[in-house]
Parts: structure tokens; C-alpha cells; sequence
């Protein structure tokens, strides 16, 4: 290495520092804060609902309508450019989804019944008393329908409203909220496959389990391409899709089928390691042939190190916050509303389940499960702080958006959009509120 490049070295992973570096950095800093795509998502709905609202309403809202798709033969595939947004880029989402439950059941919270005990009674009130709300509010209503809406936290919001109070949110209440959310997603899903489904055509559902299945099978073999899982995941969204049942469950199903152990051990690496650096170290590295072989060989084993669920999941985060969720946003979140709207009995009826029914189910069902000893708050984690939490998790947004798509809302979803853009704006700005109130400033070690 020349003696330029030397002067350059990083002191952290030993790579050379380039100029470019001085743009890439902060931005790779600013990705993996948390808050910041949550700050993004925000953006992005602000944008959509100010063109939405605008005189260029029309052209916005057409954009999502432009029909796109492809001919082979005698079949056609055409669809809106938002439904290839629903359907196709928000599998990917649901993927991530899928991992995250993986994760958390196989190493996570979830995995001790014990510690899960807490979160999982949270999640199931947090999910039944808005649903519950709702139906009572709807029961002779036009959108009876649409009961699945308030069950649903948005994470990225609630993540990135722990974030902004940085050491003020104990930590155990920041495992509590993500494990929450993690059940409250389960909770959602299922609800999607079993409740927003119209009807199956069976032929295509099979192919898509052909599409899983080649993916099982690539697991026992060894096959370690990420290309070759793409097609078989492909497979399977294809046949999903076309069967009527909602083609993100095929991104979910994935999700879960990745593995969690790594391929290759650390201390494995670490010999092999140590013989690549004896080898490069020595004059044989310069006569050998092949080295590009060597170094693939060496990066993959690096890569295998981790397993396939952490390194898709550090992929695939930074994509899913700063891309694909803003995207949903932009698709989704252009709603033309009036103070009617608003005060409409679809959106009061959302906002009565995010705002009341989420906290209330949390905090009633969590002190029922305290209270019979199935469960116990974490440390530092007080009933004040459950209750913000709770309210925080009225934050519905994203997932809540996606079902009320599913929801055979008709001429009621602008309605329902816009009740859950307040329920998530008020049910936000309640949770900090009492956060920040009940919450000891940092060092102090109070409960709350």
C-alpha cells in the first residue's frame, strides 16, 4: 500500500479513506439513526397530502393510477402503479416483517414464554379492545369492514418517537414496544390472511407453496446464492398473488423460513482469517494464481459469518425505512379531505380505537396478566410509562393504511385514510406528552 494511502487509513476497519467518504459518512450515519426514517415517512406523508390537497391534486393522484405491467403470449399482466406498490414493492416490507418475528422467536424477547408473557398480553389488548371499539361504532354503519384498521402499530413511528427522547426511554421499555409491535404485526397478519381474503384460487395458491418449497429445498442442500432464493421468492409472490390470497403473506412466509443459525462459525473464521493473512503477508501472495478466486472465497466467508437473517435484515433496513416505506407514503397517504372527513363516522370510529381503544386494551390487559402473575413490568418500566407507550402504539400508520386498502371500504377509504392520519397524529403527540411528563430526566433512576 502506498505510503498516500497509508496516511488515509480509517482507524476503525482499516479501509482507505477517499473524498468521497466526507458525503457517504454522515449519510451512512444519518441512515442508521433511528428516528430518521421515521422523520422521512413523515415527509413523505406531508408531501403527498399538501399535492393531494392542492391544484395539482389531479396529476398527483394520477400518477398512482398509471397503469403498468407486461404481455407473454396470451398472458397479460396490467395493474395501477399502486397496486404494484401494495402488492409487489410492500412484499419486501412484509419479508422484513417476517424476519423480524423469526428473529425475535428464535433469540429474541418472544423466545422465553416467560418474557414474552408481557408484550404478547399487550400486543393481543392492543389489537382486540380497538377492533372492539370500532365494531361497537360501526355495528349498523357503512364500513363494518374495516375493524382491522385500529388493530395496527406503525414501528417506525413509535421507534422513532423512543428515539427523539434518546436516554429518557428505559431500556426495558424499549424491548417492551419493540416485542409489542413485533406481536402486533403477527396479530395483523393473520388478519389479513384470514379476514381480507375473497376467494382462492387453489391451482395458484399450490404454485406459490411450489415457490416455498423450492426454497425449503435450496435451505437442505446448501445452495448459498441469495439470486436463487430471489427466483423461488418470486415463484411464490407470483402464485400468491393470483390466488387471491394477499401476495405479502408470501413475503412474510419467507421471512420466517430464513435461517437464523450462520453458515460459518467465528472461530472457523478466524483460522481462516489467520491463513489469509499469513498467505498475503508473504512473498507466495504475489506469485500465487487465482487470487481473485482466493479473495471471493475469503469475502464469502466473511459474509457467512453472520446469518442470513442478520445480514438480510442489515440489508434490507436501510431500504425498507428510507425507500420502500416513503414510496407506501407517497402512494398512499395523498388523501383530498375536507373538515367533513374528518368528522365522518369511518374516521371517528379509527380514531376512537387508535386513540382510546390501543392505550386502554394495552394497559388493561398488561395489568390483568401483572396482576395474575403471568407477567411482570421490566425494570424501570412504570404503569405511566406502559400507558405513553400504549399511546404511542396508536401510531397505525403504515400497516393501517395497507388494510384499509384490503377493507372493501369503497367510497368510505378517503374517509378511513384520513382517520388514521389524525388517530396516528394525535395518538403520537399524546404518547411524548406523557412521556416526557411521567419519564425521570436522565440520572435520576426514578420509576415511572
Amino acid at each position: 500500500m502506498s505510503t498516500e494511502n497509508d496516511e488515509r487509513m480509517e482507524t476503525g476497519p482499516g479501509l482507505p479513506k477517499e473524498p468521497i467518504d466526507r458525503v457517504t459518512g454522515p449519510l451512512e450515519r444519518f441512515l442508521h439513526v433511528e428516528a430518521a426514517s421515521g422523520f422521512v415517512l413523515l415527509v413523505c406523508t406531508m408531501i403527498a397530502l399538501a399535492l393531494a390537497n392542492s391544484g395539482a391534486a389531479d396529476a398527483f393522484l394520477a400518477i398512482w393510477k398509471t397503469r403498468v405491467g407486461f404481455e407473454f403470449g396470451s398472458f397479460a399482466m396490467q395493474h395501477s402503479l399502486q397496486h404494484w406498490i401494495n402488492d409487489g414493492l410492500m412484499v419486501i416490507f412484509f419479508f422484513v416483517i417476517g424476519l423480524e418475528v423469526k428473529r425475535e422467536i428464535a433469540i429474541g424477547e418472544l423466545r422465553d414464554m416467560k418474557r414474552a408473557a408481557l408484550p404478547i398480553a399487550a400486543a393481543i389488548g392492543g389489537m382486540l379492545v380497538p377492533a372492539g371499539i370500532y365494531m361497537l361504532l360501526q355495528r349498523d354503519g357503512v364500513a363494518p369492514s374495516g375493524w382491522g384498521i385500529p388493530m395496527a402499530t406503525d414501528i417506525a413511528f413509535v421507534v422513532g418517537c423512543m428515539a427523539i427522547l434518546g436516554d429518557r426511554i428505559p431500556k426495558g421499555l424499549r424491548v417492551l414496544m419493540l416485542s409489542l409491535a413485533i406481536a402486533d404485526d403477527i396479530g395483523a397478519i393473520l388478519v389479513i390472511a384470514a379476514f381480507y381474503t375473497e376467494s382462492i384460487d387453489w391451482m395458484m395458491l399450490g404454485l406459490g407453496g411450489v415457490g416455498l418449497a423450492l426454497v425449503f429445498a435450496m435451505g437442505r442442500v446448501g445452495i448459498r446464492s441469495f439470486g436463487l432464493y430471489a427466483i423461488g421468492g418470486v415463484i411464490a409472490w407470483f402464485g400468491f398473488h393470483e390466488s387471491g390470497v394477499h401476495a405479502t403473506i408470501a413475503g412474510v412466509l419467507l421471512g420466517l423460513m430464513t435461517p437464523v443459525e450462520s453458515y460459518v462459525s467465528k472461530s472457523t473464521f478466524a483460522r481462516i482469517a489467520d491463513r489469509a493473512g499469513t498467505l498475503m503477508r508473504g512473498d507466495e501472495w504475489d506469485a500465487k494464481s487465482h487470487r481473485s478466486e482466493k479473495v471471493r472465497k475469503f469475502t464469502r466467508a466473511a459474509r457467512e459469518t453472520l446469518s442470513p437473517l442478520e445480514y438480510l435484515e442489515g440489508l434490507l433496513h436501510p431500504w425498507m425505512g428510507f425507500a420502500i416505506m416513503p414510496i407506501f407514503a407517497l402512494a398512499n397517504a395523498g388523501v383530498a379531505f375536507s373538515a367533513a372527513d374528518v368528522t365522518s363516522p369511518v374516521a371517528l370510529a379509527i380514531v376512537a380505537g387508535l386513540v382510546i381503544g390501543k392505550p386502554v386494551g394495552i394497559v388493561l390487559i398488561s395489568f390483568i396478566a401483572v396482576k395474575a402473575g403471568l407477567a411482570s413490568l421490566p425494570k424501570g418500566v412504570g404503569w405511566g410509562a406502559l400507558t405513553g407507550g400504549g399511546f404511542l402504539a396508536g401510531i397505525g400508520f403504515t400497516m393501517a393504511l395497507f388494510i384499509s386498502g384490503l377493507a372493501n371500504l369503497g367510497e368510505y377509504l378517503d374517509e378511513a385514510k384520513v382517520g388514521v392520519l389524525v388517530a396516528s397524529t394525535v395518538a403520537g403527540v399524546v404518547g411524548m406528552a406523557v412521556l416526557i411528563a411521567v419519564l425521570p430526566k436522565p440520572g435520576s433512576g426514578a420509576e415511572t
